[in-house]
Formats: structure tokens, C-alpha cells, sequence
């Protein structure tokens, strides 16, 4: 079992300097009890907290170690890049570099504009739709998480597709009601939202893969569907692929479900694990970012040249021939290998996985959206997550967020997870 006494201490210091001892909420491991470990470094697959406790990583930084942790070499890139200056505030190569990368990777993106976190990249792709469209109404979906700007920390009220309401102190009824919520993969709460109100709907916002109510892929047609009532209705369709841009394939979601959205976010993975974000569009629609337009967006240290060498050297290393491949099989033999030990022990699950994206979830029905994902077995998530965690597992400590596999993470780390998932559905079935 693992022992977390100094990362006992840590927190109790923490807290009384930090709300909740966490600089973000689910770090504080509210859902599933129990002290978080406080990390004290990284390599490859596995990260070793404060007290000396090994473990091999499923959250990857939430995503973006797509490469497995301190790559050789993205180190090398960043030791580089500090050598010439942290921090300019001025243009640099590095950043047209970068933005080329994603041009020519991502099928939908022709211009970029860098930012610092996935938040402001939807922030600022909403805003560019408002004024491209001049309308003021955004669709978003129950359990997609688009980051903590106002009007999108909303949830949805009574019906299937109806006007949102704050989820957060702080946030205005006036900003929450301009978002609207629909149900994930029900495409037809969208068209009854889109018929009552399409012509003030500036922009249909989703995850192509939602990621925080755990891993859930889209319904064959959702996606193709929204594209479908964008264009009828004059909306722009705006993917969120902070989470799945190079991660579920090379241009991400967009190229694997083969659906083009109008405007893409970017985070996480294109600044190889350091803090950054992206929007981008045609070069019609950018251009009508400033200083080239009149929607007006700014960033003092957007495009740090730490973060666009990170990024740089991620994508040239995602571009060799195979990686996916690679990815994509490793992360199969894990969730097929942990399925059969569950299926075997009696434990009712669904496994969802997009590539190297994945979720357990202790459930009898399919989890296709946010009441199903939330129909799941809480207790029993929390049981398995304190097992795997004491053992040397470590996952997110929440049943709606995704885990992830690297390219780091070998066979071996596979069988040990599979015989640990085995060990905690034999001790589980025999709770009757």
C-alpha cells in the first residue's frame, strides 16, 4: 500500500495558502477520498510522488505526454530554447514554425492565433464567431467542459435542449443565458434547438470526443449532423480539440471522423506538456481576428518560445510513420485485457475508447452522454480507483475524466495494470 505521509504534510500546507490546497479543483480528490499525491517527477510512463511512491501514469498530464514524460528529446528542445531567453513578448520563429505544424496537420485550419490555455481558446473562438456572425446565442452540449469562462459554465435545466443556467458562483444569469444546452450524440435535441432558434445561434461548440464526463466517442451521424444544421442555419460548428487535437489521430478528431469543422481549439499536446492554446479557422474567418479584423484578442506571452520548442519537437516526433499505430495498439490490449479480467469476475462495466483515449465505467448500459456517464457506480469507481492507486495505478480521480496511454507505456506496463485490475474485481466480486 502506498504511504502518503509527506504528501500529507504538503497538503495540509497547501491549504492553508491555496483554496483547497489545489491550484484546480479536481486535484483536491473530493470525488474519491483520500490525500492526493504530490508529484515529484516524471520519466516515460511513471511519475514518483514526495514519498517515494512509484506509479505508472493513465493521466498524462490530463493528455497532452502523448510522448511519454521528459522525452529525451523535447528536453533537449526546451534546455535549447532557455539558453536564448524565457520570455520575449515579441514575435519569434519559433511561433510561425509551430503554426505552420498545425496548418499543415490539421484539415480544417489554414491560420492559427496562439493563446495560453485551452480556456482562452474557446473564449476566443466564440467571440470571433459572435463577430463573424453578429448574433449572440452558443449550443453546447450537458458534460462537455469547454474550460471556466462565464458563459459556458452552464448546465441544463429540465428538457433535452433548453437555455442554461449558472453552474458557478459568480456567473451572471445574463451570461449563462446566452448559451444554450443540448443533450451529447442526441442529435435530434439539436435540430429542435436549431428550429425554435438557429437564426440568433452564433456557434455550435463540442467535444468530437468528449473527455470530461469520461471517454465518450460520438454516435455515427451526431457529428455529420451538426455540420449539417450549421451550415443550414448560418452557425459556425467550432470543435473543441484541446483534448483530442494529435492525440486521437495526427489531425486530430476532424481527420479521423473525416467532419470539418469552422473554427478548431488547440491545446495541451502542441506545446509538448507546457501551458498553451490554439484557435484557428480558414484564413477568412481569421483574418477577422486583430489586429488583421475588428475582434479584438491579446495575449502578453501567448506563443512563449518554451512552449512553441516543446511544441515544434512533439509534432515532428507524432509525424514518424507508425506512432499512431503503435499508440493505438498498446491502448487496445489494455482496455480489451481489462474488460475480459472484469467480464470474468462478474463486474459490470463498459469500456469507451477513441485511440489512445479511454474510460472504465461501472455500468450495465452504454455510456453515450452525460445522464448515462452519470448512471454509472460512483462507489464502486472510488473503490477500484483507491485499490489501483494504493498498487501503483494511477488514474484520474474522477469517473468523468479520460485516461490516457503514451507511447511510453509498454506490454509490461499493461500486464501489471490488467493483473492489478484483476486483483481488485476478484476482491470486489466478493462483496456480494
Amino acid at each position: 500500500m502506498a504511504k502518503l505521509l509527506k504528501s500529507m504534510m504538503h497538503f495540509e500546507a497547501a491549504r492553508k495558502v491555496m483554496p483547497g490546497g489545489v491550484s484546480s479543483p479536481v486535484r483536491a480528490f473530493g470525488g474519491v477520498g483520500g490525500v492526493p499525491p504530490f508529484i515529484s517527477r516524471a520519466k516515460g510512463s511513471r511519475i514518483w510522488d514526495v514519498d517515494g511512491n512509484e506509479y505508472i501514469d493513465y493521466v498524462c498530464s490530463w493528455g497532452p505526454a502523448i510522448l511519454g514524460h521528459a522525452h529525451p528529446k523535447v528536453l533537449a528542445a526546451l534546455n535549447e530554447a532557455i539558453e536564448l531567453g524565457t520570455s520575449f513578448g515579441a514575435p519569434t520563429e519559433g511561433e510561425t514554425r509551430l503554426a505552420e505544424m498545425i496548418v499543415a496537420a490539421v484539415p480544417s485550419v489554414e491560420m492559427v492565433r496562439f493563446v495560453n490555455s485551452g480556456t482562452e481558446a474557446t473564449m476566443s473562438a466564440i467571440r470571433l464567431a459572435r463577430g463573424v456572425t453578429a448574433r449572440g446565442k452558443v449550443v453546447k452540449f450537458e458534460g462537455c467542459y469547454h474550460g471556466h469562462s462565464d458563459s459556458l459554465l452552464v448546465k441544463s435545466g429540465s428538457g433535452a435542449a433548453t437555455f442554461g443556467v449558472p453552474t458557478s458562483a459568480g456567473v451572471t444569469r445574463s451570461a449563462a443565458a446566452e448559451t444554450m444546452v443540448a443533450r451529447y450524440n442526441d442529435l435530434e435535441s439539436v435540430e429542435r434547438l436549431m428550429a425554435a432558434e438557429g437564426n440568433e445561434v452564433a456557434a455550435i461548440i463540442v467535444e468530437p470526443v468528449a473527455g470530461n464526463m469520461g471517454c465518450v466517442p460520438p454516435c455515427s451521424g451526431f457529428l455529420e449532423g451538426l455540420r449539417a444544421l450549421c451550415t443550414k442555419h448560418g452557425s459556425l460548428l467550432i470543435f473543441d480539440e484541446v483534448m483530442t487535437g494529435f492525440r486521437v489521430s495526427f489531425g486530430g478528431a476532424q481527420e479521423l471522423y473525416g467532419v470539418s469543422p469552422d473554427i478548431t481549439t488547440l491545446g495541451k499536446i502542441v506545446g509538448g506538456g507546457l501551458p498553451i492554446g490554439a484557435y484557428g479557422a480558414s484564413s477568412a474567418l481569421m483574418e477577422r481576428v486583430a489586429p488583421s479584423g475588428p475582434v479584438y484578442q491579446a495575449g502578453t506571452l501567448s506563443g512563449n518560445p518554451l512552449a512553441t520548442a516543446a511544441g515544434i519537437k512533439t509534432i515532428e516526433l507524432l509525424s514518424v510513420p507508425g506512432v499512431y499505430e503503435k499508440i493505438d495498439s498498446v491502448s487496445g490490449q489494455l482496455c480489451s485485457g481489462a474488460g475480459e479480467v472484469l467480464s470474468r469476475n462478474g463486474i459490470s462495466h463498459r469500456i469507451n475508447r477513441v485511440g489512445s483515449m479511454w474510460s472504465i465505467f461501472f455500468s450495465e448500459a452504454d455510456v453515450v452522454d452525460f445522464l448515462t456517464a452519470s448512471c454509472a457506480d460512483g462507489g464502486r469507481f472510488r473503490r477500484f480507483f483507491r485499490f489501483m492507486l494504493d498498487r501503483g495505478v494511477y488514474l484520474a480521480p474522477s469517473p468523468y475524466e479520460s485516461a490516457f496511454v503514451s507511447l511510453a507505456h509498454t506490454e509490461d506496463d499493461v500486464a501489471e495494470t490488467i493483473d492489478l485490475v484483476g486483483a481488485w474485481a476478484k476482491e470486489e466480486s466478493g462483496r456480494g
